[in-house]
């Protein structure tokens, strides 16, 4: 059944909220989040200090995009606040592997014998530091931080092998809590 919904969502204070052609930019400071919001029959308004999400013939599934969205706001809203920390730890069996910050790339050599170095992107916005056999990641942005260990996890994948075998590689440890 279609019918009228909207969410109202409080704009925290520090934070300056915009919606430019359904593109939603958040800034708090030096920090800069800016999301794609293109949702069919969902209009996005800045009122005041409240952010609404509002569709007028709705159903079950504009329902569900809209409290989605709302999460991905609030994952945004606290990320401006404090940083989202990301722990992979490096786990070798067979060769001992190192591990090399080099620009926005990370190096691992030695990756079960490779003599070509294997190479993960770090995206923009994620700060990445290597302790011994762990990587940190802390990033304002919880989309990108998620994007940079998916990458650095798939970079580790043991191919035509057997993995109860083969359990190198690079894996999350911790991860932040819920929003």
């Amino acid at each position: 059944m279609k019918v009228k919904m909207s969410e109202k969502l409080a704009i925290p204070e520090g934070i300056t909220c915009t919606v430019h052609n359904k593109v939603l930019t958040f800034k708090k400071g030096d920090k800069t989040i800016i999301r794609n919001v293109d949702l069919p029959r969902v209009n996005i308004i800045v009122s005041g200090n409240d952010l609404v999400l509002a569709s007028h013939k709705g159903s079950r599934k504009e329902h569900n995009l809209i409290n989605s969205y709302l999460a991905h706001i609030k994952n945004a809203f606290s990320g401006l606040h404090k940083d989202f920390r990301y722990v992979l730890e490096a786990v070798n069996v067979h060769f001992p592997m190192t591990m090399k910050l080099e620009k926005n790339n990370l190096l691992i050599n030695n990756f079960l014998g490779e003599k070509k170095p294997r190479i993960a992107l770090i995206h923009p916005n994620v700060k990445a530091e290597i302790k011994g056999q762990q990587i940190i990641l802390t990033s304002f942005d919880k989309d990108a931080a998620g994007e940079t260990v998916s990458c650095i996890e798939r970079a580790t994948k043991v191919r035509k092998k057997d993995r109860r075998v083969f359990q190198d590689g690079i894996y999350l440890v911790e991860r932040p809590g819920r929003a």
